[in-house]
């Protein structure tokens, strides 16, 4: 189900190269009107094109280097608690329910093998969980984008 058009794909792709564009920089970047860019952007919020707003901190500046990607086997019927104790665990930064042999994908940020050892021994410790299989990120090669897409949707229209 398609609700957008050129005009609002034009708006994403320059709040993708410069999240913190205000009304009047968006207008004057696209040659519209701010009434436009405003009422588009309303627009935008209400239909949940945006995800919550949260600035991209490093967790390399609060002293955790370390990304790891842990695969949560669960017992179904107590996923949600589950999840819920998950989100009390500072150190969980996302987490995704999934399809195939795991229930969750946890990623999680440590300052060195030890903090991850005790986080994962806190995450085995939440009753339901039955198992966890950790992997380490040796590096981020694709960052989260959006701009690609937003380039394919418009060549599609």
């Amino acid at each position: 189900m398609r609700s957008y058009d050129a005009v609002d794909l034009a708006i994403l792709a320059a709040l993708a190269d410069d999240p913190r564009a205000t009304v009047a920089a968006l207008a004057q970047a696209l040659r519209m009107s701010r009434n436009t860019i405003h009422a588009r952007l309303v627009q935008l919020e209400k239909a949940g094109a945006f995800l919550d707003f949260d600035r991209c901190v490093d967790p390399h500046y609060l002293g955790h280097s370390l990304t790891a990607f842990l695969e949560v086997e669960v017992r179904q019927k107590e996923l949600a608690r589950i999840v819920a104790e998950l989100r009390q665990i500072p150190e969980v930064v996302q987490a995704f329910g999934r399809s195939g042999t795991a229930d969750l994908r946890v990623q999680l940020v440590c300052r060195d093998t030890d903090h991850l050892f005790r986080i994962d021994a806190a995450i085995l410790a939440i009753d339901g969980v039955e198992r966890t299989e950790t992997s380490l990120a040796m590096g981020e090669l694709i960052p989260y984008r959006l701009r690609p897409l937003m380039e394919k949707a418009r060549r599609e229209l």
